[in-house]
């Protein structure tokens, strides 16, 4: 979830995708990853992203480049692609015995 965040706003806002390794190993090492990635969103000025739902994005998948316009990458791919991999580590924390429920999941209704 947090490589598709990053990646998907650097795309946008055409700067270099920032690299972590896959090393976590402990809660408190993931959320410092996604604190990491929260800080580089929060780096990103927002004068980058304008005119960004027009801009070619490229994505390198299984050999190939697939090419969106911003918008189309954003909504058709980024997006669902983040809460695939929310919901999927949820549900495994979930079947593993995680004390967790959906309050967690979806955060406080304002």
């Amino acid at each position: 979830a947090c490589d598709t965040a990053k990646g998907a706003v650097a795309r946008l806002a055409g700067v270099e995708i920032p690299k972590h390794e896959d090393t976590e190993q402990t809660v408190a090492e993931l959320k410092a990853r996604i604190a990491k990635t929260l800080d580089f969103i929060g780096s990103v000025p927002a004068a980058k992203l304008e005119g960004s739902e027009e801009r070619e994005v490229v994505l390198k998948m299984r050999g190939q480049d697939l090419k969106f316009h911003g918008m189309q990458s954003l909504f058709g791919h980024a997006l669902p692609n983040f809460y695939f991999h929310v919901a999927t580590a949820y549900n495994i924390l979930r079947a593993n015995g995680g004390e967790i429920g959906k309050r967690d999941y979806i955060g406080q209704i304002q």
